[in-house]
């Protein structure tokens, strides 16, 4: 049985596109103003993909100018989430998990724990570890948490929705991952478990 828990927190707790005017206005909004050097349609799907995808992979693949991205960085390291966000449906299957629950987000900390507190979950988990991509990657924060807390591999579980990271890294770990993974995104990918929702997460979990 599973007993200790790393969990993703976007797109997996929550889902960025119902909660999108809280989250995507105020840097579609800055993103606007801007000369991204790139044509009207791109930049639409470029939008579209910020919703599951870090503002930062985004900017590399469309090769948004330099200014754009640290003048975009510096708004995004400095804002916090002032408004309520909800969390998913499938929600109560993590919050009900026995055990110790961490979550573990690639983002910027200020934006990234207010995410948490306006969710309503702060309480639901043991420690919020947000990881700076710029200088580590989630691997790196799970033997840390690991060392820290001296965790037991054989009983953890990682849930998440990307396939190239928190999963993957699990994998190279030696841990046993859930991929959530709504729109069959990754149906090649790697995984311990998969599902389109949560409804097999106990059952993964041995719980």
């Amino acid at each position: 049985m599973k007993q200790v828990f790393f969990i993703d927190l976007d797109n997996t707790i929550y889902f960025t596109k119902p909660n999108k005017e809280v989250l995507m206005t105020g840097l579609y909004d800055l993103l606007d103003q801007q000369n991204l050097k790139i044509d009207q349609a791109d930049y639409q799907v470029a939008k579209d993909e910020m919703l599951r995808t870090p503002f930062l992979k985004v900017a590399e693949k469309y090769h948004f100018p330099k200014d754009v991205v640290d003048h975009t960085v510096e708004y995004l390291a400095n804002r916090e989430v002032l408004k309520p966000l909800q969390p998913s449906d499938d929600y109560p299957y993590i919050k009900s998990l026995q055990g110790r629950k961490f979550i573990v987000t690639a983002g910027f900390p200020k934006q990234q724990k207010s995410k948490v507190i306006m969710l309503g979950i702060a309480d639901d988990f043991e420690e919020v570890h947000v990881v700076d991509v710029s200088v580590s990657n989630k691997k790196q924060a799970f033997i840390n948490l690991i060392e820290k807390h001296n965790l037991n591999k054989n009983e953890i579980l990682i849930i998440g929705d990307d396939a190239d990271s928190e999963i993957k890294f699990g994998l190279e770990l030696g841990i046993e991952t859930f991929l959530l993974d709504p729109d069959n995104l990754h149906p090649n990918a790697k995984s311990t478990f998969k599902g389109k929702d949560l409804s097999k997460l106990h059952q993964a979990a041995g719980q």
